[in-house]
């Protein structure tokens, strides 16, 4: 499990267009977003990231780098970039697994041919997302077991924007005896 004001673990995975992508090398002025998706199989996915490609200049006018990643191969990647049509939307690809669950992300087996027509991976990764402060610490992450049910970007830009208003710290640090 992650544990907020800590730091988060190594995270170093190629881009379609942005070159290689290395979280510890990353400067943002408030934070990095990580948004890890399913893969091009999920049609709840490409919503979301379409909607993360449309907001993306408001969290880059805050200060947050934003990066989407999932365990798809460059190719697979490619035709979900395709059809986000998002160009400044850096979009990681080969995610390994082991990865993905130091992350505290949830891995699934393939079911098959999704409702879209697309053929799952054989093993693939649930849908997390973080912020990570320039420093590598974790400021808020959420994971799913499911691919339903995220959170909403525009609420995430208006918690932003609070966070930094009032200098709230991130929640959950507390490992002592409960």
């Amino acid at each position: 499990m992650l544990i907020p004001r800590q730091p988060v673990p190594a995270l170093q995975v190629p881009t379609l267009a942005h070159g290689a992508y290395d979280l510890a090398a990353e400067t943002p002025a408030r934070f990095s977003l990580v948004v890890f998706y399913r893969g091009l199989h999920c049609p709840i996915c490409l919503k979301y990231l379409l909607e993360l490609g449309r907001l993306l200049p408001e969290f880059t006018a805050r200060g947050v780098k934003v990066i989407a990643l999932s365990s798809d191969t460059a190719e697979r990647a490619q035709a979900m970039a395709d059809k986000l049509k998002a160009p400044d939307l850096r979009m990681g690809h080969s995610l390994p697994l082991p990865v993905a669950r130091a992350w505290g992300l949830y891995v699934s087996t393939s079911r098959g041919t999704t409702s879209i027509g697309i053929e799952e991976p054989a093993l693939f990764s649930e849908p997390g997302v973080f912020l990570v402060r320039p420093d590598g610490s974790l400021y808020y992450g959420a994971v799913q077991t499911m691919p339903f049910a995220r959170p909403h970007f525009d609420e995430l830009l208006a918690a932003i924007d609070f966070a930094v208003a009032k200098d709230y710290p991130a929640r959950g640090e507390y490992t002592g005896v409960v």
